[in-house]
């Protein structure tokens, strides 16, 4: 007589990744749950979302079989490793700080939260939990090209440091009358100002130095604000590094510009000056005699950060982009502007 044993999993096979999504809107439906399903051994396994209808929409487009009503219920199930947070900024902190209490890892959509104080908890949530990943999606503008332009800083092609400039003109506010954008409302927001917190980020990538705010000047037209706006259409920015001989950083963002969109940033030396150009997808260094030289154009996407969330979990491997320090750098500054913001 035989007796028959459970079917065990193959030495090969990773142990599965059971994963809820709390927020599951452009961003997470765009990159994270295909991102995630694409890894092998996660489990999408439960979603809660701002309304019933919108967690039964995308639980029936993901396969996903359960649909939560109450983020707290998502996060303290049993049968949850890791927590995918893509719910506006005003919430992640609350969640995020839940989640790693709870012994889940935690990938969460940028901005790291609505204020410092947010920034500070989930912070030190994730240092009382070394065992667990905690990772900030990552500004994903410059993913591609960040590798040759931190080593193009570093190995001194630019000479001494001048002068940073980051331009990031668009149109996406100009309309008054399309339905008014969270990102203009402090209480969904927080602290957060168009891409500032995004393309600071990025400069802490290449420059791994730290600026202070000098002023703030924004833009807040009066039909917007009837509307309950109350954060900047448009930004002004200057700051300086101070540990890179006071070299000097200028911010200029708007989302109600017409014409032509511009995103640069431009890096000034006396030697030579390094350009990158969203919008044509390329980066380019200029010596001083005005001869340039193209290190890289029309990467290809370098976005990974599901695949780096999973090999974070299971391999240790550490977290590059973006770990929670990092986002409270880039929160810090974001607060300081905000705080020296005049309109």
């Amino acid at each position: 007589m035989t007796t028959s044993t459970p079917a065990s999993r193959p030495a090969s096979a990773p142990a599965p990744l059971r994963v809820a999504f709390v927020g599951a809107g452009r961003n997470p439906e765009q990159r994270h749950l295909p991102g995630l399903r694409a890894q092998a051994g996660v489990e999408l396994r439960s979603v809660c979302n701002r309304s019933p209808e919108s967690s039964r929409r995308v639980a029936a487009a993901w396969g996903i079989d359960r649909v939560e009503s109450d983020w707290r219920a998502a996060v303290a199930a049993p049968d949850i490793d890791a927590v995918c947070i893509g719910t506006w900024p005003d919430s992640h902190a609350d969640i995020a700080c839940a989640a790693l209490a709870a012994g889940k890892h935690v990938l969460c959509e940028a901005r790291m939260a609505a204020d410092l104080a947010g920034a500070e908890r989930m912070a030190a949530a994730a240092a009382a939990r070394p065992d667990l990943v905690a990772q900030l999606v990552p500004a994903p503008h410059t993913l591609a090209y960040d590798d040759d332009a931190r080593d193009a800083i570093r190995t001194g092609r630019l000479g001494r440091l001048r002068e940073v400039e980051v331009v990031h003109h668009h149109g996406e506010f100009l309309e008054t009358a399309a339905p008014l954008s969270w990102r203009l409302q402090s209480r969904f927001s927080g602290v957060n100002m168009l891409t500032l917190g995004i393309f600071y980020e990025v400069l802490l990538r290449w420059l791994e130095a730290d600026a202070r705010v000098l002023d703030a000047e924004g833009e807040l037209r009066a039909a917007t604000a009837a509307r309950g706006a109350d954060l900047p259409e448009a930004l002004r920015l200057r700051g300086e590094f101070s540990t890179l001989a006071g070299a000097g950083l200028r911010m200029d963002l708007s989302a109600i510009q017409a014409g032509e969109p511009r995103l640069q940033i431009i890096v000034r030396g006396d030697a030579g000056e390094l350009l990158w150009d969203g919008r044509a997808n390329r980066l380019a260094l200029r010596d001083a005699s005005g001869r340039e030289t193209e290190l890289a154009a029309a990467r290809p996407d370098a976005w990974r950060v599901e695949a780096d969330f999973v090999a974070g979990i299971r391999e240790g491997a550490p977290v590059r982009r973006t770990d929670f320090a990092t986002g409270l750098r880039y929160m810090r500054f974001t607060a300081e502007a905000r705080g020296a913001l005049r309109f």
